[in-house]
C-alpha cells in the first residue's frame, strides 16, 4: 500500500465518535473479538467505526446469499410489468430489464472498498467529498433515499398483506390496515437492529424459502405466457427510443439506490479477493432481479400488470394465491433489512450521536409515516414511479463518482484516517471539502437533470430528444470525466495538508 495511505506509527487512535462500545478490553484474540463484536443473535456493537483486523471474518460467497435474499422481491416483478405497459413488445421489455440491471456491476465494484477500508460506504465517500462535504452530499442524501425506499418496500408489503387478509375473509378496515403495516415494519426493523452477523446468518434461509416460492410462480407464469404478444399500439422511431430509455432508467433506479455495497463486505479480511467480492455482490443481486423482472414481463402478456396482485389470481391455482401474497410480504421484509441497516449508518455519518441500533429505529418511524401517507392518502403507483425516476438524477452521478475513485485510488483506503475529522486529517482537503468530488457530483447531477423525464419534471434535453430519458448515462459520464481530470490535483492538495 502507498505509504501516504498508511496510518502513522504511535498509539492506537481513539474510537470514532459514533462507535457503539469498545469491542474488547485489552488485546482480545480473534475468536473473542468476532463473537463479542459481531455475533448472530446479538445486537451488533459497531456502527460506522473502523473494523480492526482481529474482527475480520467471513468469505466473499456469504455476500452472494445476503444480496440474493434481499433481491428476491416483488418490486422487480412489478417493474417488469411496468416496462411492458410502456408499449414495448416482449423481447424489447426483456432487453430493458437486463440492461437496467447491469448497474449491479457498479454495486459490486463499490463493495470491494469494504475489505480495503474496514468501514461502510458512507464513510469511504469522505475520500471523495471531504469530511464536511460528505455529510450532506453522501450521508444526508443517502439517508433520505434509503428512507424513501424503506417506505416503498413497506407499502408493497402492506398492500399484499391487505390482499392476504381479505382473501382469508377478514374485514380489512383502516385500523386493520394500520396494524398490518406496523407488524411488517416491526419484523423488518428488528432484524436490522440486530445487524450484520444476524443478516448474514439468516440470508441463506430466506433465500431458500423465497426462491422455492418464486420457482412455483415461474412455472405458472410461463405456462400462461403469450409468446405472440404484441402491444396494442406498437412503437416505432422516436417513440420506441423514448420508451426504451424510460424503461432502462426505471429499472436502473433500483441498483443505483444501493450505494452501500461496502457495508456488508467491511467485515471481510483486507486481503480478500476483490474479484470475488465484486462477483458475489453483483451476481447475488443481478440474478434474482433479472429473473423476477422477466417474470413480470411474461405475466404482463396475459394479465393487466397495472394491478398485478388482483389479476395474478387468474393465472395461478387458488391454493397458491395466498402463498404468493405471503411471499410478497416476506420479500419486502428481506429487501428492507439491508436498506434499514445502511440508513442507520447514514444517520451516524451525518453526525447523529446515537448507536446504530437506535438510528435504525428512528428510520423505522419515519419510513412507516411515509408508507402510511402513500397507502392512505396518495396514489401508490404514481408515488413509486416518481420516487424511482427522480432519484436517478442523484444516484447515477453518485455511483459513478464512487466507482471512479476506487479505480483512480486503486482501492487504497486508510480506514483509520477516514475517521479523522480534524483539519489535519488525510481526508479534510480544503476546509473539509474535496472540490474535485463536489464539483464532479454537482455537474453530473445537472447533466442528469437536463436529460431526465418524469411525470413531475422533464429536462430540456429530454424534451429536445422527444422525451428520451438518458439521465442514467449523462450524469455518470459527466461525473467520471470531471473527477478524473481533477483528481490528481485534489490529492496533491490533500498531501500538502
Amino acid at each position: 500500500m502507498d505509504s501516504r495511505h498508511s496510518p502513522p506509527p504511535g498509539p492506537a487512535p481513539a474510537l470514532a465518535p459514533n462507535a457503539e462500545i469498545e469491542p474488547a478490553e485489552g488485546e482480545a484474540v480473534r475468536g473473542e473479538a468476532v463473537q463479542g463484536g459481531n455475533r448472530a443473535g446479538r445486537i451488533e456493537v459497531r456502527g460506522i467505526d473502523h473494523i480492526p483486523d482481529a474482527e475480520r471474518h467471513g468469505r466473499p460467497r456469504d455476500l452472494f446469499w445476503v444480496w440474493f435474499a434481499a433481491n428476491i422481491t416483488y418490486l422487480y416483478f412489478l417493474l417488469g410489468g411496468f416496462v411492458l405497459l410502456m408499449g414495448l413488445n416482449l423481447w424489447q421489455s426483456i432487453a430493458v430489464v437486463v440492461a437496467g440491471n447491469l448497474y449491479w456491476v457498479g454495486v459490486g465494484t463499490l463493495a470491494v472498498s469494504g475489505p480495503a477500508s474496514g468501514t461502510p460506504g458512507v464513510v469511504v465517500t469522505r475520500a471523495m467529498f471531504g469530511i464536511r462535504g460528505n455529510r450532506p452530499l453522501s450521508a444526508g442524501i443517502g439517508w433520505l433515499i434509503a428512507v424513501a425506499y424503506e417506505a416503498v418496500n413497506l407499502a408493497l408489503g402492506a398492500l399484499a398483506g391487505f390482499a392476504l387478509a381479505a382473501h382469508l375473509g377478514l374485514s380489512v378496515s383502516t385500523p386493520v390496515k394500520v396494524a398490518i403495516l406496523l407488524v411488517i415494519a416491526a419484523a423488518t426493523f428488528v432484524i436490522s437492529v440486530y445487524g450484520h452477523a444476524t443478516i448474514v446468518r439468516v440470508s441463506p434461509w430466506f433465500t431458500a424459502l423465497l426462491a422455492a416460492a418464486m420457482v412455483l410462480l415461474a412455472v405458472f407464469v410461463v405456462g400462461h405466457t403469450r409468446t405472440d404478444y404484441a402491444p396494442p399500439q406498437p412503437l416505432h422511431g422516436t417513440s420506441l427510443l423514448t420508451a426504451l430509455c424510460l424503461g432502462v432508467a426505471l429499472i436502473a433506479a433500483v441498483p443505483l439506490s444501493w450505494a452501500n455495497g461496502a457495508d456488508y463486505a467491511r467485515y471481510l479480511p483486507a486481503a480478500t479477493s476483490k474479484r470475488d467480492v465484486l462477483l458475489s455482490t453483483a451476481l447475488g443481486a443481478f440474478v434474482p432481479a433479472v429473473l423476477l423482472g422477466v417474470l413480470g414481463v411474461l405475466a404482463g402478456t396475459s394479465i393487466d400488470m397495472s394491478d398485478p396482485q388482483a389479476n395474478l389470481a387468474a393465472i395461478v391455482p387458488g391454493w397458491f394465491y395466498p402463498v404468493f401474497l405471503f411471499v410478497v410480504v416476506f420479500s419486502s421484509l428481506t429487501n428492507n433489512v439491508l436498506t434499514a441497516y445502511s440508513s442507520g449508518l447514514c444517520l451516524q455519518s451525518v453526525g447523529m450521536r446515537a448507536s446504530r441500533s437506535r438510528t435504525v429505529l428512528i428510520d423505522a418511524a419515519l419510513s412507516i409515516a411515509i408508507a402510511g401517507y402513500a397507502l392512505f392518502v396518495s396514489d401508490f403507483i404514481d408515488s413509486l414511479n416518481n420516487i424511482l425516476a427522480v432519484t436517478v438524477v442523484i444516484l447515477a452521478p453518485s455511483m459513478a463518482l464512487y466507482v471512479c475513485d476506487i479505480v483512480l485510488r486503486r482501492n487504497r483506503y486508510d480506514g483509520v484516517a477516514l475517521h479523522d475529522e480534524t483539519p489535519t486529517g488525510r481526508y479534510w482537503y480544503r476546509a473539509g471539502f474535496n472540490i474535485a468530488g463536489t464539483l464532479a457530483f454537482a455537474l453530473g447531477a445537472v447533466a442528469s437533470l437536463l436529460c431526465v423525464n418524469t411525470t413531475v419534471y422533464q429536462g430540456p434535453l429530454s424534451l429536445a430528444m422527444g422525451g428520451a430519458d438518458l439521465s442514467f448515462l449523462s450524469g455518470p459520464l459527466v461525473t467520471a470525466a470531471v473527477y478524473a481530470v481533477m483528481w490528481r490535483r485534489s490529492e496533491r492538495g490533500a498531501d500538502r495538508g
